[in-house]
């Protein structure tokens, strides 16, 4: 009876291992309606807290012309996603793996170079993102705004999680790139966050009116995932170029992140439904390929 006992649970770690195997990436854009709302803080802090949780997560700047992961971690680096989609490096040989437990893909203005690259280069670009499409999550900081750019971004991806601020215009902001979205992808899942919160009911109000104003104007179902407090530590931090959840785990800020973190990775468990890294560029690809009718808004 017990040496059955031991294969039951040797068949169940298999399962398990075999399951994650066959996980694909899921990729998440983040981005805001407007700059200045915390995106690229939030970006970063999150991948570093799924990380802390267990999962691998590779976090790709998409920022063009304003890319600040770097700075944010405090690293200069080398190569960039140019270098790539150039031909002239492989992925695996531009990621840097940080001690915050997470890979960075810098970004640069060579995204803009999407549209001019041939069969064999984007065949070359896909085949070298294949070699890494194994983690469990990759995070996009998008530009903020509904440009052409970002918009490619987002469509492109799993998931969209929307950075607002309690301002009016920031509201107003995040509603115009819900919108943006819905005109090009109307079953994308789209979830918002609202940044520097003074309380839990502020944070909810901010939601529920962007969350009911989407559902109203563009039949658009958007799923609050929570909100992080205003916090001292966060500016501290930035001005440091060591991100607040590593300097300072139990500031109100890092306590919020580690909680949305948890709801998006409880998420994958029952199923997972990421297309993975690949298939993100792939689509990022076919974006361009399809022109500027793809994100022309009115």
């Amino acid at each position: 009876m017990p040496e059955v006992k031991v294969d039951q649970a040797s068949n169940l770690r298999k399962l398990v291992i075999q399951n994650k195997r066959e996980c694909k990436t899921r990729t998440i854009a983040i981005t805001s309606g407007k700059g200045g709302v915390g995106k690229s803080s939030v970006a970063v802090s999150l991948a570093i807290a799924l990380a802390q949780g267990g999962s691998s997560v590779t976090l790709l700047d998409a920022d063009l012309g304003l890319a600040n992961i770097n700075v944010i971690l405090g690293i200069i680096p080398k190569f960039n996603l140019y270098h790539v989609i150039k031909g002239k490096k492989k992925l695996k040989d531009i990621v840097i793996d940080i001690p915050e437990g997470i890979k960075i893909i810098a970004g640069a203005s060579g995204f803009h170079q999407l549209a001019n690259l041939d069969s064999k280069q984007i065949g070359d670009f896909i085949q070298s993102v294949s070699e890494l499409d194994t983690d469990d999550f990759m995070i996009i900081d998008t530009g903020a705004g509904v440009s052409q750019n970002v918009l490619r971004f987002v469509i492109a991806a799993d998931d969209v999680l929307v950075v607002t601020t309690p301002e009016p215009t920031a509201i107003t902001d995040a509603y115009g790139i819900i919108k943006s979205i819905a005109s090009q992808s109307p079953d994308k899942s789209v979830k918002l966050i609202v940044n520097r919160v003074s309380s839990v009911s502020e944070g909810k109000r901010v939601a529920q009116r962007v969350i009911t104003i989407a559902g109203q104007f563009l039949n658009m179902k958007v799923e609050n995932l929570g909100f992080i407090f205003e916090d001292i530590y966060v500016p501290k931090s930035v001005r440091n170029q060591k991100p607040f959840i590593i300097s300072y785990p139990k500031s109100k800020a890092a306590a919020c992140v580690f909680m949305i973190a948890n709801r998006i990775a409880n998420k994958e468990i029952n199923p997972r439904k990421g297309s993975g890294m690949t298939a993100f560029f792939k689509n990022l690809f076919s974006s361009e390929e399809e022109g500027d009718d793809l994100v022309k808004i009115t």
